[in-house]
């Protein structure tokens, strides 16, 4: 289980660093392009400005999700507020693509892997962190 976890761990937050990142300060129109099939350049000039305004603002709270779980690795899995914090978020990011499918319709096989690792990763995560958070107060 903690290999499990840790591998879920880090391969969730690296991502999360490096895609929000890259989308808000290298490429988004790379992301645009790949992940939604949107060419920002056929856009009308005031909507592709504040579409890329809101992406990478929206990569830029990504990454500094990202960061807080590196810089915080240790407090998120030994102390139970900084725990329900990141699991919190997590899972919100996991309510909010269930919510779309239910609203919006089924997204592409991508983001549907993507939901399915969250899930798995909220759920793993959660079950070793509860061991983890137990043996810190009881010691």
């Amino acid at each position: 289980m903690k290999t499990l976890n840790y591998f879920l761990f880090y391969t969730y937050v690296g991502l999360v660093i490096v895609a929000g990142f890259w989308g808000a300060f290298i490429n988004p129109y790379f992301d645009l392009r790949l992940l939604f099939d949107l060419e920002p350049n056929t856009l009308t000039e005031y909507t592709k400005v504040n579409i890329l305004s809101q992406y990478r603002f929206l990569r830029a709270i990504e990454l500094g999700f990202g960061l807080f779980s590196v810089i915080f690795f240790r407090q998120i899995f030994y102390e139970r507020q900084f725990n329900t914090l990141f699991l919190t978020i997590m899972s919100l990011g996991v309510l909010a693509r269930v919510f779309s499918i239910i609203v919006d319709g089924m997204p592409s096989s991508l983001f549907l892997f993507f939901l399915i690792y969250e899930m798995v990763g909220v759920v793993v995560i959660y079950m070793y962190s509860k061991t983890t958070i137990h043996q810190h107060v009881v010691q």
